[in-house]
């Protein structure tokens, strides 16, 4: 499945618009304790740990993404876009990763 930030493939025509598609991923607030507990995790300025839990619900979002474009019959997901949101409140300190993009096939 090909994902992309812009809204046409150049040289490409666009033969059915299936409409928005969108995923989700979480960080719950058992991170934030796991990597503020020490310094043991930081390297050069950054939290390796925070980056990688990070990434892990990235790519969650970016899947589910894709799942449901791939059930509705497209080949590619234009328009991405990634969308990072702390849920605070009830939530704790939990990060909410969100992706949406328009599925559509070539």
């Amino acid at each position: 499945m090909l994902m992309v930030t812009t809204p046409d493939l150049e040289g490409k025509t666009v033969k059915k618009y299936f409409g928005i598609v969108n995923g989700e991923g979480l960080i719950g607030s058992n991170v934030y304790k796991d990597i503020f507990s020490g310094v043991r995790d930081v390297v050069g300025g950054r939290t390796s740990t925070y980056e990688v839990e990070l990434k892990k619900a990235r790519e969650l979002a970016l899947s589910s993404m894709e799942e449901k474009a791939t059930e509705l019959g497209a080949n590619a997901i234009l328009n991405v876009r990634i969308k990072y949101s702390n849920l605070g409140g009830t939530m704790g300190n939990t990060i909410l990763v969100s992706v949406n993009g328009t599925a559509v096939l070539y």
